[in-house]
């Protein structure tokens, strides 16, 4: 579950421009997935087109970004079978702290892929 070379190349740069005009949105959609214990492991796809799974939290003409942002979270992705039962604990051993990590599932054409960018720390 590592952040891919060819995601990093091609996605990562317009992602994390995007991410970061949205990262407390990100975050508090996070925090709520937690609090109301719908899930301890939120997953954000984000595509340019719609997505298979999740709902749309962000689109991308509503704040200026070049990607839609949807919410969804790890039993939605079993269930759906995006992760399957041979990779659910791979998948869950990988998984960073929500708190301070982002899972992102970046989706484009024929391409999909698992990436954690860390939230900006506070400025108080």
């Amino acid at each position: 579950m590592e952040n891919s070379p060819e995601l990093d190349g091609k996605y990562l740069g317009t992602i994390t421009i995007d991410f970061v005009k949205i990262a407390d949105i990100l975050k508090e959609a996070s925090y709520q997935l937690k609090a109301r214990k719908i899930s301890d492991f939120p997953i954000f796809p984000v595509t340019k087109s719609q997505s298979p799974v999740g709902e749309l939290l962000l689109g991308a003409k509503e704040k200026d970004l070049q990607w839609n942002f949807f919410f969804s979270f790890f039993e939605d992705f079993l269930q759906n079978g995006l992760i399957t039962e041979e990779k659910k604990e791979l998948f869950l051993k990988s998984f960073k702290d929500p708190e301070e990590y982002c899972c992102l599932f970046v989706i484009d054409k024929d391409f999909q892929n698992f990436i954690f960018i860390p939230f900006p720390e506070d400025q108080d």
